[in-house]
């Protein structure tokens, strides 16, 4: 296992915030993490992924680490295709939710022509595709039926599901993961609070999901995915518990080159 981190978009974008995206990426870059963009802001109906926004995206994800959450618009396959060509320009795989994908609605996973059109391009594009977490029986046949696929664990997801156990979910696509969306909540809503919150995600199932991790050799994304939504904040109050007290591997280093950054969010 090769793991390196990204801070998610989600939040200071997506739900919140109206953010300056090169002054977020000029701190993040200087903290030594790379970005996970999301498509659209709260209130917006553009993309980010349309042609025209690619050279601002180039430009401010420039030497960063850059994953992409797919559009969530139930996008057509030239909308798909659009935003798999933005991938492989910045060089980024695409973590997607079942419905974005085109997966029916049900437990049955058939009818996917949509999504073998979609896997096909991103193929084509050496663009690896993430399939966010599910129900896990209905994720873990479409990873059956496309093996190209590789799996995103969202872990505050896995705590909330009254059928299966957090470490059923790690068991069963542990050897597929790509891509982590590391939150933590109380297990009654995904409220994406920062990990190892006082009566949330047992310190026992975070080393059980390192350990399994650990067994692969996967390259694999870590995302923060939490409020609040500033990325400072989101940065210390993770790695404390992450990095200082779990002891997980590769924490990033602050930068040099970058003394005079000030974070002033607009």
């Amino acid at each position: 296992m090769n793991i390196k981190y990204v801070i998610s978009t989600m939040i200071f974008w997506w739900r919140e915030n109206r953010l300056s995206f090169e002054q977020e990426c000029e701190f993040i870059r200087s903290m030594g993490y790379g970005v996970e963009l999301w498509p659209s802001i709260k209130g917006y109906d553009e993309c980010r992924y349309d042609r025209r926004n690619w050279p601002r995206l180039t430009s401010a994800t420039e030497h960063m680490l850059v994953s992409m959450h797919s559009r969530v618009d139930d996008p057509t396959l030239e909308q798909w295709n659009e935003q798999i060509e933005c991938a492989k320009l910045l060089n980024a795989n695409i973590v997607t939710d079942l419905r974005s994908f085109g997966v029916p609605e049900g437990p049955e996973v058939n009818g996917c022509d949509f999504s073998a059109e979609v896997v096909k391009m991103a193929q084509e594009s050496d663009v690896k595709l993430c399939i966010e977490t599910g129900n896990l029986s209905k994720i873990a046949k479409i990873g059956e039926k496309f093996d190209s696929l590789y799996y995103c664990l969202d872990v505050g997801y896995a705590n909330l599901d009254p059928e299966h156990s957090f470490t059923q979910y790690v068991d069963r696509l542990s050897s597929r993961i790509a891509h982590l969306h590391l939150t933590d909540n109380y297990g009654q809503t995904d409220d994406h609070e920062p990990p190892g919150l006082k009566g949330g995600i047992s310190r026992e199932n975070w080393q059980y999901l390192l350990n399994c991790l650990r067994k692969y050799d996967n390259e694999i994304i870590g995302s923060f995915e939490m409020c609040p939504s500033m990325p400072a904040v989101m940065i210390r109050q993770a790695s404390e518990f992450l990095f200082d007290e779990l002891k997980w591997p590769n924490k990033p280093q602050k930068q040099p080159g970058f003394p005079s950054i000030i974070y002033n969010p607009t």
